[in-house]
């Protein structure tokens, strides 16, 4: 079977440019102007996370360990995969060789998926804080270790067959990025595309489910146990707009993808245009963006030693104002207590 998909006519995905053939001209330089601007935003968002976390030792707590992990892959991601399809796309073609087109399939898979297990780690560390399955249990530093080390070496375990001979890294879309071998069919790469499927997207999101669903019904517990306040109400209201909004930008990232690789690796007479075959890949690359703004920048107490940065040390008035993921402590029990523990940077 062919290690890359059929070319129409013409050129080879690194001999030269792919238009009109694959898509018109615009097209590419449409996607290079998306990945460029996820190219600055993420860089600058992810690189932000990592330096204020490393600056103020309070927000080095071991739960926020896994958004530190969780900013790192975003920001490999970017380097290793949009800001390569910026170039790709404004030449037309995969310009670097077969070789670092394996090798950023890799490193984008790698990643990717080291970033989508962070969000299911993240999701059931917060379970078994709040939720206490285990009981009187301290989550620790060597807990919130062990966790990032899982998501990596998880990753590595599903990422590195390509490069042995199970299925391969293959240019995709419009032949300007790569990533696993989902055209060619066959049980070789059909095979590998399932077990994927299973491990690094299932898997995941399963754990996400199984873990706010019990967060969500701790939350209901500890208000049935007070009298229904406007602030336990509210706390309520508060935590479970923040898991919808948590489990649904994970699903926009990735389930586009996951389902189109799927019905394409399982319909080998399936007839996809190049261009439409590109968008859940090209989608998947802009969670790099929106996960530091959902799991980060909402914080109430990221912000604030955000602006103290900026402004060289001088904390500017009424910063403690807008906080929606992460509000300050105010009077409301248990509910409230929930609340804060819940959001995805609160300190344990």
């Amino acid at each position: 079977s062919s290690q890359e998909p059929p070319n129409n006519g013409t050129p080879g995905p690194f001999d030269g440019p792919q238009w009109p053939h694959q898509a018109p001209r615009a097209m590419y330089l449409s996607v290079a102007v998306l990945m460029g601007l996820v190219v600055v935003s993420a860089s600058a968002m992810n690189g932000l996370v990592i330096v204020v976390s490393i600056r103020y030792k309070k927000l080095r707590s071991p739960l926020n360990y896994i958004l530190v992990n969780l900013a790192v892959a975003d920001l490999l991601v970017t380097l290793c995969g949009s800001s390569i399809s910026l170039s790709n796309n404004i030449n037309g073609f995969f310009v670097f060789g077969k070789q670092l087109c394996e090798l950023e399939g890799f490193m984008v898979s790698l990643t990717g998926i080291v970033g989508l297990w962070s969000l299911a780690i993240l999701a059931f560390e917060r379970y078994v804080v709040v939720c206490r399955p285990l009981g009187d249990f301290r989550f620790q530093h060597r807990h919130a270790v062990s966790g990032c080390a899982f998501t990596w070496s998880w990753s590595l375990l599903w990422t590195t067959p390509p490069l042995m001979g199970w299925s391969s890294y293959v240019p995709e879309g419009l032949r300007t990025s790569c990533g696993p071998n989902w055209y060619t069919g066959g049980s070789n790469n059909n095979s590998y595309i399932l077990s994927l499927f299973v491990t690094c997207f299932v898997m995941p999101l399963s754990l996400i489910l199984f873990s706010y669903t019990n967060l969500l019904m701790t939350l209901r517990a500890a208000a049935a146990q007070q009298k229904e306040s406007d602030t336990t109400q509210q706390a309520e209201r508060e935590v479970t707009r923040m898991v919808v909004v948590m489990v649904m930008a994970f699903l926009i990232c990735w389930l586009p993808y996951t389902t189109f690789a799927l019905v394409v690796a399982t319909n080998q007479g399936i007839t996809i245009q190049p261009a439409l075959a590109s968008l859940p890949s090209y989608f998947s690359k802009t969670a790099t963006v929106y996960n530091p703004v959902i799991y980060v920048f909402m914080n109430k107490q990221f912000q604030s030693c955000l602006l103290k940065m900026v402004c060289c040390g001088y904390q500017p008035r009424g910063t403690g104002k807008t906080a929606p993921a992460a509000p300050g402590p105010r009077p409301g029990g248990a509910a409230e207590g929930l609340r804060n523990k819940v959001s995805p940077s609160h300190p344990v």
